[in-house]
């Protein structure tokens, strides 16, 4: 395909995988149970980060979370005591324990109590062109608390050549806007031109098939030249193309 019919091609699968049916299966599901912004931050926070390995295991875990949370993330967040953090005793998914859990809650709670919360970190650090250097600072003020250090890697830093899939993730549903009903758009301070495709391994194997990605490593490079490639077809909104490459990927096991 030349870059025209290529073009063609993904904004056709936009359309296809870009549709309320998609939620029902996708991790993006949890956050749509709830209505408050705050809610749907935190709920989408916390499932973006334990959203690798098995997709019904993610949703399985993800909705256990939020009931451990009694279904009000924000309020769990806000008026936490020590007797509360000690229900989440057992939750784990992989190598996301009670442990790291316990901290994000109270993390998030110093956020929104002395951050002006999860939007106005991002806005702040936020370049014209991208949210990569706002998601390595958000980093650093993420683990501004005493912590394990094993829990540090449960958010990635671009600035450590890490493409940050799950955060990359978060941020498309929480800034993208389309109508579709799909991602949220509850971050009006920041736009879709300044986001990054949640690089993953479907994502990376369906771009290098079409020739938007050389680079065989799914690292930080590679996201800014599939970011680059996306960005030629459309300078506004170039992470709708993460509908195309997913569903590609993931749905058509990238038979096309």
């Amino acid at each position: 395909m030349n870059k025209k019919e290529l073009k063609t091609f993904l904004d056709y699968k936009v359309i296809q995988y870009n549709t309320p049916q998609f939620i029902e299966t996708d991790p993006i599901k949890i956050p749509h149970l709830f209505q408050k912004k705050e809610d749907i931050e935190i709920a989408g926070f916390l499932t973006a980060t334990i959203a690798w390995g098995n997709r019904k295991s993610i949703l399985k875990n993800s909705g256990k979370l939020m009931n451990l949370m009694d279904m009000s993330p924000y309020d769990f967040v806000m008026h936490h005591d020590e007797n509360d953090l000690s229900s989440l005793n057992g939750f784990v998914h992989r190598t996301f324990n009670s442990d790291d859990l316990s901290f994000f809650i109270k993390s998030l709670k110093n956020i929104y109590t002395n951050h002006n919360g999860l939007e106005n970190i991002f806005s702040l650090n936020a370049t014209e062109e991208s949210l990569q250097p706002a998601i390595h600072k958000f980093k650093s003020i993420f683990f501004e608390l005493p912590h394990q250090k094993r829990t540090e890697k449960h958010v990635s830093d671009p600035l450590k050549n890490s493409a940050a899939k799950r955060i990359n993730m978060f941020l498309r549903w929480m800034v993208r806007n389309d109508d579709t009903g799909v991602d949220f758009g509850v971050w009006e301070s920041l736009s879709a031109a300044q986001l990054s495709c949640p690089l993953d391994v479907h994502s990376g194997n369906v771009a290098r098939k079409l020739g938007l990605l050389k680079r065989k490593m799914n690292d930080a490079k590679a996201l800014k030249e599939l970011d680059n490639n996306l960005r030629s077809m459309d300078r506004t909104d170039p992470v709708k193309y993460d509908f195309a490459l997913f569903g590609l990927g993931v749905f058509e096991k990238g038979n096309f």
